[in-house]
C-alpha cells in the first residue's frame, strides 16, 4: 500500500511520452486517445497526494518527485497541443511564452535561494492545473481557445506570482505550502494543520 503513490506517479510519468508521440506520429486520429490519457493522468495526480497523506508517506522525496513529474506531464500535453493545433498556438505565442518564463523564474529563484527546485503544490497552482485541463480539452478535442484559454493564461500568471512570493517569503525551503499567506505565517513561526485532501 505504501508504494501506491509512487505507482501513480510512475503511471503519469509513462503517460507523458505516450501522449507526446501519439500527437507527433499519429496526429489528428490520436485526439480522443490523448484526451483519455490526460484525464487518467489527472486522476493519478489527484490521488497520489491524497493516498500518500492518508497512509503517512507524504515525504519530501515523494512530493518533489510528484512535482517534477507534473511538469513533464503537462509539458507533454503542451507539445501535443502544439502538434495538433500549430497555427492556433502560434497566434497566442507571446502569452504562452510569458507563462513559460514565469515557470522558469519560479525554479531559478528557488534554486538561487535554497539550492532546490520549487515544490509548493500551492492551491492557486492546483486551480491553474484544472483550468489547463479545460483548456487542453477545448484545444485537443475541439480545436478552440475561447474563454477557457484566456482564463488559463490569467490563472497561470497569478499562480506563478503566488509561488514566487512563497519562495521569497519562506525563511527555509519547504514543500506543500498552500499560498503566500501560509508562507508568511510560517515565517512568523505559526504551524499549519494539514489535511488529507489538501496539502
Amino acid at each position: 500500500m505504501k508504494n501506491t503513490p509512487y505507482l501513480l506517479i510512475a503511471i503519469r510519468f509513462l503517460l507523458a511520452p505516450v501522449i507526446f508521440f501519439l500527437a507527433y506520429l499519429k496526429g489528428e486520429e490520436s485526439r480522443f486517445l490523448i484526451l483519455t490519457l490526460m484525464f487518467i493522468g489527472l486522476l493519478t495526480d489527484i490521488f497520489d497526494g491524497i493516498i500518500a497523506r492518508k497512509i503517512g508517506v507524504s515525504t519530501e522525496k515523494l512530493r518533489r518527485l510528484d512535482s517534477q513529474v507534473d511538469l513533464v506531464f503537462w509539458l507533454s500535453l503542451g507539445f501535443a497541443t502544439y502538434f495538433l493545433n500549430t497555427e492556433l498556438i502560434k497566434i497566442h505565442w507571446l502569452s504562452i511564452t510569458v507563462i513559460f518564463i514565469m515557470e522558469a523564474l519560479c525554479y531559478i529563484i528557488s534554486i538561487l535561494k535554497f539550492g532546490k527546485e520549487t515544490c509548493t503544490h500551492a492551491w492557486l497552482s492546483k486551480l491553474w492545473g484544472l483550468s489547463l485541463l479545460i483548456t487542453f480539452t477545448y484545444l485537443i478535442g475541439f480545436q478552440q481557445t475561447g474563454r477557457a484559454f484566456q482564463l488559463a493564461l490569467i490563472l497561470g500568471v497569478i499562480s506563478h506570482i503566488d509561488v514566487i512570493f512563497i519562495i521569497l517569503i519562506l525563511p527555509n525551503w519547504q514543500y506543500d505550502v498552500p499560498s503566500c499567506y501560509h508562507a508568511w505565517n510560517i515565517r512568523k513561526g505559526k504551524q499549519r494543520k494539514k489535511t488529507t485532501l489538501f496539502n
